[in-house]
C-alpha cells in the first residue's frame, strides 16, 4: 500500500498529467521539484500499469515530443487516489478544528478567570 507521500506524489503527478498532456518530463519534474530520473522512473511504471499511454508528436521546431495520456484506468485511478487525499484532508481539517475549539476554550476559561 502506498504510503502518504507516494499517495500525495501521485496525485499530482497524474492531475499535471490530465491538465497538460503535452508537458515534458523536464517541466513536470521541475514543477513537482523532483529529479528527471524519479519522474521517468514513475511515467514508466504508470504506463506498465496502464494509466498512462504514450502518444508522440513533432513540434514545430521539427523536435519528436511525447504526450501522455491518462486511460480510463488512469482516470479510475486518479479519482480514487483524489479520494484518498481529499478524505485525509478532511480528517486533518476536523483535527485541528478540534484543536482550535480546544483553544479557543482555554483561552475564554482564561479570560474569564482574570475578570473575577
Amino acid at each position: 500500500m502506498p504510503n502518504e507521500i507516494d499517495t500525495a506524489f501521485n496525485y499530482r503527478l497524474l492531475k499535471l498529467i490530465e491538465a497538460r498532456p503535452e508537458t515534458s518530463q523536464r517541466e513536470l519534474a521541475s514543477e513537482l521539484g523532483l529529479s528527471l530520473g524519479k519522474v521517468n522512473y514513475c511515467l514508466k511504471a504508470f504506463i506498465a500499469r496502464g494509466l498512462v499511454k504514450v502518444n508522440s508528436f513533432r513540434r514545430s521546431d521539427n523536435k519528436l515530443a511525447y504526450a501522455y495520456l491518462l486511460t480510463p484506468k488512469g482516470i479510475e485511478e486518479k479519482t480514487r487516489i483524489t479520494l484518498v487525499f481529499f478524505r485525509r484532508a478532511e480528517a486533518e481539517y476536523e483535527v485541528l478544528k478540534g484543536e482550535i475549539e480546544n483553544i479557543d476554550q482555554a483561552a475564554s476559561t482564561l479570560s474569564s478567570r482574570k475578570t473575577h
